[in-house]
């Protein structure tokens, strides 16, 4: 049988939680209920799951560690699930820390220190490790050892401890703020693609199941035309729908029920919800479709920069909805046919260099 997962001590909850904490309890445990519990259970990222799958097996039959595995892409794409199942199909413990908490290496020593032979470490958001902890887990990752500095000054002594081999499993949504160095030290490197609206459906009917609501294909199929290519995103326009059939409705979601449903959610035919239509709006109406700095379209809509460059704007992009240039962000044809204006007749007068955008960072 699977070894129970040995959870950071955030997953922990108090003796006696406050109502919040009890909400954020349970919205967790549904979470956790909706994920699947076996690799074979996951629905989409085939390519990826039969790379895995082949070093999962490989590493069972030789009786070896898995060798480091960095999981990267969009959030919500199902990076977490992967690290969940893969101690599972190995049958080894798993542990649960996150790159933000880790703010110096005695931070990690308790994970490393207590990780068993073949064991799992699982850090979400690696990229945000600072670079004294990054450079502590070198010798950890490739020699199973870490070097202790004990006392200070002309006195301090360092003492080289050895751990038991483990997998770290690493997760990011940027990978390039990772350093070369920490990269080349995982041997399996995958990066998580958008889903399409067939495996969304099919994504959405299974937890429509778990979670005990009645649905039609035609409804499970409009919510995930309207889920941004994201499982994640497609779990929470599922759990609204049924809230609204549930309040609304005789509990039952059909078409005409999870229409009305994303209407009031202000979700529109493309998944787009009432921020990113205002962000379009903005580039029309204010600047004339672009092109625009991100940070005059952020001060417009009294938003943090960074909430238009990592929520809003990956999914505008992907949509083809919006274009980078060198001198800011600009309307494409669809983006002015999804606001139902037309666009202006000197719009497709671009060069390809027009559609690069060099010195943005996010680029």
């Amino acid at each position: 049988m699977p070894r129970e997962p040995i959870l950071s001590a955030a997953d922990h909850q108090q003796d006696d939680p406050s109502p919040s904490t009890t909400a954020s309890s349970a919205s967790r445990e549904e979470d956790t209920a909706l994920r699947p519990k076996r690799m074979e259970d996951m629905v989409g990222q085939r390519e990826v799951y039969e790379r895995i799958k082949i070093a999962v097996d490989a590493a069972r039959i030789r009786k070896e560690p898995l060798g480091h595995v960095l999981l990267d892409g969009p959030p919500g794409l199902g990076k977490t699930t992967f690290a969940m199942c893969i101690p599972t199909a190995l049958e080894v413990p798993l542990q649960i820390a996150s790159g933000a908490a880790l703010a110096a290496p005695k931070d990690l020593l308790p994970y490393l220190s207590n990780a068993e032979e073949g064991s799992i470490l699982f850090i979400d958001e690696i990229h945000r490790l600072p670079k004294t902890v990054e450079e502590f887990m070198y010798p950890a990752m490739e020699d199973f050892r870490i070097d202790i500095t004990l006392g200070e000054g002309v006195s301090a002594r360092t003492v080289n401890m050895a751990l038991r081999p483990f997998t770290l499993i690493g997760a990011t949504t940027r990978t390039g703020l990772l350093s070369a160095p920490l990269r080349d030290r995982f041997q399996i490197r995958e990066h998580l693609e958008f889903y399409d609206n067939p495996d969304l459906t099919e994504i959405v009917r299974r937890n429509a199941a778990k979670l005990q609501i009645e649905i039609d294909d035609e409804s499970a199929l409009k919510i995930a035309c309207c889920s941004r290519g994201t499982p994640r995103v497609a779990n929470n326009r599922l759990r609204w729908v049924r809230d609204y059939a549930t309040s609304r409705a005789d509990g039952k979601i059909t078409l005409e029920v999870a229409n009305r449903a994303l209407t009031m959610l202000a979700v529109d035919i493309r998944g787009l919800d009432g921020q990113d239509r205002k962000y379009l709006e903005t580039i029309l109406r204010v600047f004339n479709g672009g092109p625009v700095g991100v940070e005059a379209v952020a001060h417009t809509l009294n938003t943090a920069t960074d909430t238009l460059t990592d929520e809003v704007e990956p999914f505008l992009l992907r949509a083809e909805l919006v274009v980078r240039t060198p001198r800011g962000r600009k309307l494409t044809a669809a983006g002015y046919e999804h606001l139902g204006v037309p666009p202006p007749d000197d719009l497709g007068q671009t060069t390809f260099f027009d559609e690069l955008d060099p010195d943005d960072e996010t680029t």
